[in-house]
């Protein structure tokens, strides 16, 4: 039997597994739903067990010769496989969980194409590796990043591994910060892809190496093709060497961004 999914390029497959994993996010939402404890205060929910699932379902469908790497399940499929999807089956999981409809599913080719989907308003933003669009109501629009909005989403979550040289509450109080920008916590990688679409200046996290994060791909992907601009909290490239993220719409944004961050340890 062949796959319904055999004809789509990896852009396609990404988006098909996005928004199957956000079919089953929406679906059962409001819920009571089993929590899974992971320590340090993380949880999963059932709703990002079987979200995982129905993404993992679609990618074997599609490219049965790849490997996938979730959040939820580990690392499946051939052992010799050239190629890897990350999935984060339920980014905002607190979110969720709590009654908020802030949340994101992410799925990444491994150095490819990726797709982050909004279960809640319908919206796929996806790049095949060159450029970036979203899809909502069957209709494609090219994500085009800019600072208008001057709203910078911060990650509040601890821990805080960059501490004392940076720490987000410490930017959010920067002087400088609040006569250029005003904060959002959104709490969730969708700000990531929102960055992408011109409806945030930029997002500030902190952390160890995010470039290979399932958390993080799919969003990064999808800012890189818009043409967002991607660093560490340093200001360098991502990578083993580097920590944190900063994703801004443009130069001038990251270059304020960097100078505050500089000046807020």
């Amino acid at each position: 039997m062949i796959s319904s999914y055999a004809g789509l390029d990896d852009a396609g497959v990404a988006a098909a597994a996005a928004g199957a994993g956000a079919d089953v996010v929406r679906r059962m939402y409001g819920r009571r739903l089993s929590r899974f404890d992971k320590g340090a205060g993380d949880f999963a929910t059932a709703a990002d067990v079987e979200a995982e699932k129905a993404i993992v379902g679609v990618i074997r469908a599609a490219r049965p010769d790849d490997a996938v790497l979730g959040e939820e399940g580990g690392r499946r499929g051939p052992v010799a496989a050239v190629r890897e999807w990350l999935v984060d089956p339920l980014c905002g999981t607190l979110n969720y969980a709590s009654g908020s409809m802030l949340v994101a599913v992410n799925v990444a080719l491994r150095q490819g194409a990726s797709a982050v989907a909004d279960p809640f308003s319908g919206e796929v933003f996806r790049t095949d590796g060159d450029s970036a669009w979203v899809r909502h109501d069957e209709v494609d629009a090219q994500l085009t990043p800019t600072s208008a909005t001057r709203l910078v989403d911060v990650n509040l979550d601890p821990p805080f591994p960059s501490a004392p040289g940076f720490r987000a509450v410490d930017l959010l109080a920067h002087p400088g910060f609040a006569e250029r920008f005003r904060p959002r916590v959104v709490s969730t990688t969708l700000a990531l892809a929102w960055v992408a679409a011109g409806r945030r200046a930029a997002y500030v996290t902190d952390g160890g190496d995010l470039s290979g994060s399932v958390h993080f791909a799919a969003g990064l992907a999808v800012c890189r093709a818009a043409g967002c601009v991607v660093t560490g909290i340093d200001g360098g490239p991502l990578g083993q060497a580097g920590r944190g993220l900063v994703v801004a719409a443009d130069a001038e944004t990251h270059g304020l961004l960097m100078s505050m961050i500089a000046g807020s340890g």
